[in-house]
């Protein structure tokens, strides 16, 4: 709630001219146009921005504070990274030009990024993207495959599947599918999942980047006698080249694992039936930073804005948010999102 100071401001016609100047000046700029339009994609720490745009991080530190002092982007701390993103739209903004300017600058910042969105990216900086990416995506799938073997026990270090599978069980149960001939599970590490899926679902496919990961769920698959469960190497992308059409999509603890988690909400999208469901379980953001380094996180989890966030830009429709407090400090998200009916 806003304060009786924050209120004359935002009444102030001076003071409404100086955000909007404030806006005006930082997106007036071809590199900080560019960097809001990379920021579109997901959250970059300063080096990572530097690498992409090839400048110094003196200068891109200059750029990302003017645009923060605008309101267009918002800073989040992993252990000793910062991480930049856009600012999220029509959720309490850490600006004082956002808050006080209220709906109209809200507005005037989403046509910004909107027409941003728009703009395909140069080529080199596609390039240089997508290098990133895969850096990520090899970091997270070596740790698999030297990890495979202890993959239980580095698992329960934060959360082991029998703390919160039921609680995801029952979830599925009450999602009022059209259908349920086809769930696709990314991510399923050692398969604690696929049994449960099995049972509902006509056809079941598992997706896995990691082939050490994959062979313990076919080990799971193959030892409980699953005989509706397919199991693929490979990304979304395999999916999509495959005309995969689901009725679930569930992505169960693994959003933290990939180098780009906005990109799941927008495969996911393309791969849903009309009515079908996107089913997240993730970590709430923490700041433990041992997770990196002991499990092969990429990520501290994520605030319940951010998928909100993706799903809205996915065109996903936001239902049910449920939460799980652990007693190691972790709290784990259950979300779904549904694709709108053709």
């Amino acid at each position: 709630m806003l304060n009786s100071q924050a209120l004359h401001i935002a009444s102030s016609p001076d003071s409404n001219i100086e955000a909007l100047a404030t806006h005006s000046k930082a997106s007036a700029d071809p590199l900080r146009l560019n960097i809001l339009r990379i920021l579109g994609e997901g959250s970059f720490g300063v080096l990572e921005l530097c690498q992409l745009f090839e400048i110094k991080q003196s200068s891109m530190s200059h750029h990302l504070k003017i645009l923060a002092n605008a309101g267009l982007v918002t800073t989040r701390r992993e252990g000793n990274s910062i991480y930049y993103r856009r600012a999220l739209l029509n959720i309490n903004s850490e600006s004082r030009y956002l808050l006080t300017a209220g709906a109209a600058w809200s507005d005037l910042t989403q046509v910004l990024f909107s027409t941003l969105d728009t703009l395909a990216l140069a080529e080199i900086i596609s390039e240089r993207l997508q290098g990133l990416y895969q850096e990520r995506a090899t970091n997270s799938q070596e740790f698999f495959t030297k990890h495979a073997a202890e993959f239980h026990e580095k698992q329960d270090l934060i959360a082991s599947h029998e703390q919160y599978g039921e609680t995801l069980q029952d979830l599925v149960a009450t999602l009022n599918l059209k259908q349920e001939n086809t769930a696709l599970e990314i991510g399923p590490g050692e398969g604690a999942l696929l049994s449960a899926l099995s049972q509902r679902f006509e056809h079941v496919i598992g997706l896995d980047v990691s082939k050490a990961m994959l062979e313990k769920a076919s080990f799971k698959v193959a030892e409980l006698q699953l005989e509706n469960i397919e199991l693929l190497h490979g990304d979304c992308q395999l999916a999509l080249k495959q005309n995969v059409q689901a009725d679930l999509v569930t992505c169960n603890m693994v959003l933290h694992h990939v180098p780009a988690p906005k990109e799941i909400f927008n495969h996911s999208a393309q791969l849903l039936k009309p009515g079908g469901c996107l089913l997240i379980t993730d970590l709430c953001a923490h700041d433990q930073t041992w997770a990196r380094e002991s499990c092969g996180d990429l990520w501290l989890g994520f605030a319940p804005e951010d998928l909100t966030s993706w799903a809205k830009e996915a065109l996903l429709i936001e239902e049910q948010t449920q939460f799980l407090a652990l007693r190691n400090g972790f709290q784990i998200q259950f979300r779904t999102f549904r694709r709108a009916e053709a």
